[in-house]
């Protein structure tokens, strides 16, 4: 599970200080405030790490993934090139991992706890401009291993929080160079010294968490009439939802198996999606069915209400196919992946929305899915304050932040949470302004009848 994101100079955040992400983790606030570029800078990494362009410091993206970026003028905050770019991010490990020492046969560090840190800058030379790692750096528990530039080309290795040291093969003390993309020892820094082989170890325990962090955009495809399936096993929904029924018939050639706890009786992916529709007030029963025996054509068929007649997605309202892809995607992925969702609740009703709450508690508590959604929308933060008042979930386990935006950038309010789901620190106007609105209308009516002028 991710736990700790800090952000420097990126986008509309000069520092955003460091962001404790819990299992349930909630983006609030104002257009343009800065929701979305924390959830970029998680897709910055991930994209990064997906790419097989090892010289690339970052790979800020394009039609193809998750998020387009555009240049690192474009994401520098202030489009301030002199500025240092500066992402950090911690997580827990499901097994720990274990630093050993090879040339004293001696374990240094093991832990589950794991960060990453990186610092970038853009510099000029006669070749023209290029974008380069001043500093990469990992922690295991309390050692750090890492990299720092010593001038234009040349590196260091480094650590700290241990008595370990970097022992060197014989001959000439050469340089490392640059770091692979933002996170990669070169493969000269395990060449030239001795004890260097587990730092492919920090740069794996890297991909495998961002190899796990799934991501649906705001916007979803709208539904079709027929699906051809070709027997397509998709890692996750697409950008838009498009894989949706891809997912779920591929899950039912796997045969996964949701298991709800002790007492209850396991369901398969597609039981278990029918039922939160259901749960939801969408629809009564929901299925995918064969056009045909022997054809891969489907029709996805839902009846909105006990003894009325089944209809296609396509002919029941849009609320069906906006809701389905966010909750395939929280019961698909592997069990411990983090799921980011942009406004989920787009083209939903309120009791819809609020209901979204129960289903990201029911991934969690099911499957140790990790949750990071940005919204707009009270309803859902008042459900999961509901529920942190019965008890469905403890408020250490749900991290709520609202951000905000000035004449300097973004700002960070990291919502307080009482044992009984109370916020005690509300901000100012944070769903509008509802009293001064209530307010003006009480005023206007009393002046229309003419109690006051």
């Amino acid at each position: 599970m991710l736990t700790r994101l800090r952000l420097e100079n990126f986008k509309s955040w000069k520092d955003t200080g460091d962001i404790a992400l819990k299992p349930i983790t909630g983006f609030f606030g104002a257009n343009s405030s800065g929701k979305t570029s924390l959830i970029q800078a998680l897709l910055l990494l991930k994209q990064t790490a997906d790419s097989s362009d090892r010289g690339l410091v970052f790979h800020f993206g394009n039609n193809r993934t998750p998020v387009n970026l555009g240049d690192f003028e474009s994401v520098i905050h202030g489009h301030d090139t002199g500025n240092e770019l500066k992402i950090a991010l911690d997580w827990n490990a499901e097994r720990p991992l274990r630093v050993t020492d090879t040339s004293a046969n001696q374990e240094v560090v093991r832990s589950n706890h794991i960060g990453f840190e990186v610092a970038s800058q853009e510099v000029e030379d006669r070749a023209g401009k290029s974008l380069i790692v001043d500093q990469m750096s990992y922690h295991v528990g309390r050692a750090v291993f890492g990299m720092r530039r010593n001038s234009k080309s040349k590196y260091d290795l480094f650590t700290d929080g241990t008595d370990f040291e970097f022992a060197r093969r014989g001959g000439r003390a050469w340089s490392p160079p640059a770091p692979d993309q933002c996170y990669g020892f070169p493969g000269q820094a395990r060449a030239y010294f001795t004890n260097a082989g587990f730092l492919s170890d920090l740069e794996f325990a890297l991909e495998e968490r961002l190899w796990r962090v799934y991501h649906l955009g705001p916007l979803r495809a709208h539904p079709e009439r027929r699906y051809t399936w070709s027997g397509a096993e998709p890692t996750d929904m697409g950008r838009a939802g498009e894989s949706v029924v891809d997912a779920i018939l591929a899950s039912r050639k796997w045969g996964n198996i949701i298991r709800r706890g002790r007492g209850k009786r396991s369901r398969t992916l597609e039981e278990h999606v029918a039922n939160w529709l259901k749960d939801l007030g969408l629809v009564h029963d929901f299925r995918i069915v064969p056009l045909a025996d022997g054809i891969p054509v489907f029709e996805v068929r839902v009846r909105k209400a006990p003894g009325s007649t089944e209809a296609l997605i396509t002919d029941v309202g849009f609320g069906v196919s906006q809701v389905l892809p966010a909750l395939v995607l929280c019961f698909y992925v592997p069990e411990g992946s983090t799921v980011i969702l942009e406004q989920p609740e787009i083209h939903l009703h309120p009791d819809i929305q609020a209901g979204l709450a129960d289903v990201f508690i029911d991934a969690w508590k099911t499957r140790k899915v990790q949750i990071v959604v940005e919204s707009h929308s009270e309803h859902l933060l008042h459900r999961l304050q509901r529920r942190i008042a019965e008890e469905g979930i403890p408020e250490k386990d749900v991290g709520l932040f609202f951000c905000s935006a000035d004449s300097n950038g973004s700002n960070l309010t990291p919502l307080e949470l009482d044992t009984y789901g109370n916020i005690e620190n509300w901000p100012k106007d944070f769903f509008g302004d509802q009293f001064g609105e209530i307010a003006a209308m009480s005023d206007a009516a009393l002046k229309r009848q003419g109690y006051v002028e």
